[in-house]
């Protein structure tokens, strides 16, 4: 394609942050004809990027390679770009805005490609409005691996503008770029960007925090007649407030923008996305800015508030055990990752992976030959996304050369990548007798069953047992049960260590003691009472099964990583004390490591499957 610009010098064109939009827009950029570098804060994200480009998929399908690939803000100094696009969310911009003001090109400009009102004047407030761009877009995608995004829609056009109109021509030029690649934008005024922010946000309230509240898609929120009739009253009450800020909209506005939705498909907004993971999201440039403008001019938006609010309690409110590590989001999934300096380079050593693939999340151990952990993530199992799982491997094995990988956990089974298949009871042996050898009692907390396994002085079982009453007393029976009683799992402990309750629940099911609890409420009963309640509940389930009390006794899994006061009150119960294995949530996944260090193949291609522990 014909080289852009003045002369044959192409234009220059960095894009921060390489998410979904991010992708989408490089990749269009490049193919015009432009010099694009991407930035991205994410190394492993940006190591596939090096190494194998960015893949569109979808409704939009299309490979690119980028010459220029950054790790992080400052490094686009040696680039100097003409623009620069920023594509991150926006809560992560002020912080942005910090590292792009070092930058030492002062005419370079800022193109602002982000959801909400009001965004860009968080770039104007720092570079000028000279400099200052807006872009609203109007495609979406999900990340079905780290650098490859599946387009799940495009209604054109997408919009761009200079924030005081200073810089037009150069918004032209863009617009007919992108044009030319199927990607259509139009150029408009600061004034008509004004309804173009207030209509894109219109619509990305309409359904973004409703989706993350009842954890739909948009086509399946669109296709609930019901849903759609709060969908509609959030639209006019937002409608209503810009006309009091003079944005008037067409008078059949409101049924176009339900059929726009309507031909949103099959996607999950990304602030749906964040609110599940447990990330901030941007609810207070979406819904809070109608409910700010219309506070602004006295006129009531209870819809808009009220999912408002609802996602800022929800964000407040761990539902479930997470990791709190680094994150890259694979479709509708949370990899966290948690890698410490590594001494030279990766490529020298020989590694193993360990793969839990759990009933709540899927765990991944790495470790090197003299058995030390190197990494460890942890995914949540939204969707059984073995897709997604399987480039979560691929994107580690890229990192770490992985000699032998051994899958245990629920869905083992159905994990063919792996060279040995072990019960999660022998990972489990194998990995707390990393850190505590001999005979032991281990006792297993999962997101459905709790295992006590105990182990003989040679570290192999010699008999285990499980709960038989569904999944009373694991981790969803505690999210589930803490939920009805409005308890944030992370205060949960801290509330039962200051009660003296002694009561229990009684019912084994978990809509049983869901109901149970919602007795005790009403009753009046102290909050630090129900969390203490709950707790013992789960306690007299687990000392019913078999313990020696002769061995000691460790604790490890991802609820008591995040429940202390399980430890505390067991100890009462056993009368001695009661060690909790460190990084508890990744034992098994450690263990399976290890049994991949050990896997020694008798054949060619030959993969082992235990059935038995």
């Amino acid at each position: 394609m014909k080289d852009i610009v003045s002369g044959n010098k192409k234009k220059k064109v960095a894009v921060i942050g390489i998410g979904p939009v991010g992708m989408i827009l490089a990749v269009h950029l490049q193919e015009a004809g432009c010099e694009v570098a991407v930035c991205d804060l994410d190394k492993m994200k940006i190591n596939l990027v090096k190494k194998d480009g960015v893949e569109l998929t979808g409704e939009i399908k299309k490979r690119t390679v980028f010459k220029n690939v950054f790790s992080s803000i400052a490094d686009i100094e040696q680039f100097n770009p003409d623009l620069l696009v920023v594509c991150l969310k926006t809560t992560h911009l002020p912080s942005a805005m910090k590292e792009i003001e070092k930058l030492s090109n002062s005419s370079m400009g800022v193109i602002c490609a982000m959801n909400g009102i009001d965004v860009e004047k968080m770039v104007s407030k720092v570079i000028g409005e000279s400099r200052s761009f807006r872009m609203v877009i109007n495609y979406a995608g999900n990340l079905t691996a780290p650098n490859i995004t599946k387009v799940t829609f495009f209604t054109p056009p997408n919009y761009l503008a200079s924030v005081n109109d200073s810089r037009m021509a150069e918004v032209e030029e863009i617009c007919s770029l992108l044009k030319k690649v199927s990607l259509e934008t139009k150029a408009i005024t600061s004034f008509e960007l004004l309804k173009a922010t207030w209509e894109k946000t219109i619509l990305n309230s309409s359904l973004s925090a409703l989706c993350g509240v009842g954890r739909m898609t948009m086509s399946e929120a669109m296709s609930n007649s019901d849903t759609v009739e709060l969908v509609e009253q959030i639209i006019e009450e937002a409608v209503e407030v810009a006309a009091a800020e003079k944005i008037k909209f067409e008078d059949d506005f409101v049924r176009k923008c339900l059929r726009y939705l309507g031909k949103a498909g099959n996607h999950f907004p990304s602030l749906a996305v964040d609110l599940l993971n447990n990330r901030p999201t941007e609810i207070d440039w979406l819904n809070g800015k109608i409910v700010e403008y219309g506070r602004k001019h006295y006129i009531r938006t209870s819809l808009n508030l009220t999912f408002t609010n609802m996602v800022k309690a929800m964000s407040d409110k761990n539902f479930s055990s997470s990791v709190q590590t680094a994150k890259v989001a694979i479709a509708q999934n949370l990899m966290a990752k948690e890698k410490p300096s590594k001494n030279g380079s990766s490529k020298s050593h020989t590694y193993y992976l360990g793969v839990d693939l759990g009933s709540a999340y899927t765990k991944f151990s790495v470790i090197d030959e003299n058995e030390k952990i190197v990494f460890q993530t942890a995914l949540k199992t939204l969707n059984r996304d073995k897709i997604s799982v399987r480039h979560v491997i691929e994107a580690v094995k890229k990192e770490y050369p992985i000699s032998h990988t051994c899958a245990t956990g629920y869905g083992r089974k159905h994990f063919p990548d792996a060279d040995v298949v072990k019960t999660e009871l022998n990972c489990a042996a194998l990995g707390v007798s990393k850190y505590f050898p001999g005979e032991k009692n281990i006792i297993d907390i999962g997101g459905e069953d709790i295992k006590v396994i105990k182990c003989k002085a040679d570290n192999n079982i010699e008999n285990f047992y499980l709960n038989d009453k569904c999944a009373s007393g694991t981790g969803s029976f505690i999210t589930e049960v803490a939920e009805r009683a409005d308890i944030r799992i992370t205060d949960m402990s801290d509330l039962a260590g200051k009660s003296t309750f002694r009561k229990e629940l009684n019912s084994f099911c978990t809509v049983f003691a869901k109901t149970e609890i919602m007795s005790w409420m009403f009753e009046g009963l102290p909050i630090e009472d129900i969390a203490k309640g709950i707790y013992i509940s789960i306690v007299n389930r687990i000392t019913k099964l078999r313990i020696d009390p002769n061995a000691p006794i460790y604790m490890i899994g991802g609820v008591i990583a995040h429940h202390p006061a399980l430890k505390g009150l067991l100890q009462e119960r056993y009368k001695k004390d009661v060690g909790v294995v460190e990084k508890s949530q990744f034992v098994v996944s450690l263990g399976a490591a290890l049994y991949a260090k050990e896997y020694t193949p008798t054949l060619k291609g030959e993969r082992q499957i235990e059935t038995l522990p």
